[in-house]
Parts: structure tokens; C-alpha cells; sequence
């Protein structure tokens, strides 16, 4: 049985239930299978030797989603070589490439819609919507976690520069 962690968000001020554990920095990042717009099955592995900022969103459809997908697909240009951005939520993979064509979203989206093996292995998955917690996560070139944020209110926008600062520390 998965772990579930009651209260740790909310949703416009109402507690929600993450299933998952719970990762803290110094963690080794553990494995996903996440599936992109080509229904191919992307894992971890697939970023092997790089650092990996993993942004994630309930649905990208949404208005603070949206906006963080953007802010993410902007910063790209300016992260140290070596530095991979991908943006997880549990949207369709079609509903994913139709936002990222209409946005003008050049970075890797992956949905976790399948299994949500993601959000069970990274402690993202909110049980009551089965949806993405908002979140970020930096995976430096060793694997380890070197940066975890876990918005406490689904509304409102994780810390940008803090997950930046971490990527290009440990790029």
C-alpha cells in the first residue's frame, strides 16, 4: 500500500491527500515512466548525466500551470549547458502538445496521465483529484535530488529563482 500523507496540501484553502513519499534533498531520485507526445515511454534514464529540473503541474490548462510552463520554456535559453527542463502533469499527451503548439512551449512536457507512476514514486500524486501536486524537483548529474519544493496550496506558484539557483549549482 502506497504511503499517504494527509493535509501536507491544500486546495484554495481545503487539505488534500498526497499519495507518495515524501523526498527530501540528498535523496537518490527515483525512477518514472512518464509518456510523451508520441505515446513513447520516457524514464529517468533518458537523462542520464544531466541535470534535470522537473516542473510540476496539475493541468496545464490551467492558469497558474500555464504560467509556470511558460516561465520554465523561457529560462531554458539561459541555463548553463548540461541543464534539461521538463514539465509532468497528468494532462493527455495530446492535450499537452496542443497546449505546447498554441503557447509556443519549446520544452519536454510528459504525462503521467497512464498509471501516475510519477506521482506515486515522487509523492505528487493528490488523491482526491487524481492530479499533479505543483511542484519542482532538481536531479543533479549524480542523481540525487538537490532541490524539492512542494507548493502548499495548489493555487499559487512555486519559488522559480530558488529552483534555478539549485540547476545551475549542481549544472
Amino acid at each position: 500500500m502506497a504511503t499517504e500523507r494527509k493535509g501536507v496540501i491544500t486546495f484554495k484553502g481545503g487539505p488534500l491527500t498526497l499519495i507518495g513519499p515524501e523526498i527530501k534533498v540528498g535523496d537518490t531520485a527515483p525512477n518514472f515512466k512518464l509518456l510523451n507526445s508520441g505515446l513513447e515511454e520516457i524514464t529517468l534514464d533518458n537523462f542520464k548525466g544531466k541535470t534535470l529540473i522537473i516542473s510540476v503541474a496539475p493541468s496545464l490548462d490551467t492558469p497558474v500551470c500555464s504560467l509556470q510552463t511558460q516561465r520554465f520554456n523561457k529560462e531554458i535559453p539561459q541555463l548553463p549547458a548540461g541543464v534539461e527542463v521538463i514539465t509532468v502533469s497528468a494532462d493527455l499527451p495530446f492535450a499537452q502538445a496542443r497546449f505546447c503548439g498554441a503557447e509556443g512551449i519549446k520544452m519536454i512536457t510528459l504525462s503521467d496521465h497512464r498509471d501516475m507512476a510519477f506521482g506515486d514514486a515522487y509523492g505528487t500524486h493528490i488523491k482526491e483529484l487524481r492530479l499533479e501536486a505543483r511542484a519542482v524537483f532538481v536531479v543533479g548529474k549524480d542523481g540525487k535530488i538537490k532541490h524539492v519544493e512542494i507548493v502548499k496550496e495548489v493555487t499559487e506558484h512555486p519559488n522559480y529563482d530558488e529552483a534555478l539557483k539549485a540547476a545551475k549549482a549542481n549544472a
